[in-house]
């Protein structure tokens, strides 16, 4: 595997994610609790430590110019954050990023069933590999309220607890010793 570095992250951030309503950006890792960094990133308060892509839509800078600036996320606590997310063990991480790059719904080639499947996911297992080996990650989905390795690839894109105020949101979160990263899908019907 080539050593990670900005472009070939950006590469797979940008193939992965770029072509469906989602939000991709990772800050410094500046608290002792995770969540208030996370918050951070959603407030675009900080910027990515190292200078990488971030992808983010132009609607949501119009939310934000007009008053509320962490728009499309609800002005959320730590605690409230915390609550509304769920350990996901590595793999289902990888499979819940990758299900990402489908709309969320009348998809006609879900991840799952695509003949990229396989580049799909190793996309998404570059973009978290940024990382590290000793990331956690966590999730706002519903099927990792049981368990924490769900079959994410097995469903339809399904959010949680709300995030935003669409009808639908879901994202990933990971969480590093120096990062974090934040991976939202919206559905904004």
């Amino acid at each position: 595997m080539k050593l990670l570095d900005s472009s070939i992250w950006d590469d797979a951030l940008v193939r992965l994610l770029e072509d469906v309503y989602t939000f991709a950006m990772t800050g410094p890792r500046l608290h002792e609790d995770w969540a208030q960094d996370v918050l951070a990133v959603m407030r675009r308060a900080v910027a990515d430590p190292r200078g990488w892509r971030v992808l983010e839509w132009q609607i949501d800078k119009e939310g934000r110019e007009n008053g509320h600036p962490s728009h499309p996320f609800l002005p959320l606590t730590a605690e409230e954050g915390r609550a509304r997310t769920h350990p996901v063990a590595p793999r289902a991480a990888d499979e819940l990023l990758a299900s990402l790059a489908q709309e969320w719904f009348f998809e006609p080639s879900p991840v799952r069933s695509r003949a990229n499947r396989d580049e799909v996911l190793a996309d998404a297992r570059t973009v978290l590999g940024r990382y590290g080996p000793h990331a956690v990650f966590r999730t706002s989905s519903d099927l990792a309220k049981a368990a924490d390795s769900p079959d994410f690839l097995a469903h339809e894109l399904a959010g949680g607890r709300a995030f935003t105020g669409y009808m639908m949101d879901l994202g990933l979160i990971a969480v590093s010793a120096d990062e974090v990263g934040v991976f939202w899908s919206f559905n904004a019907l």
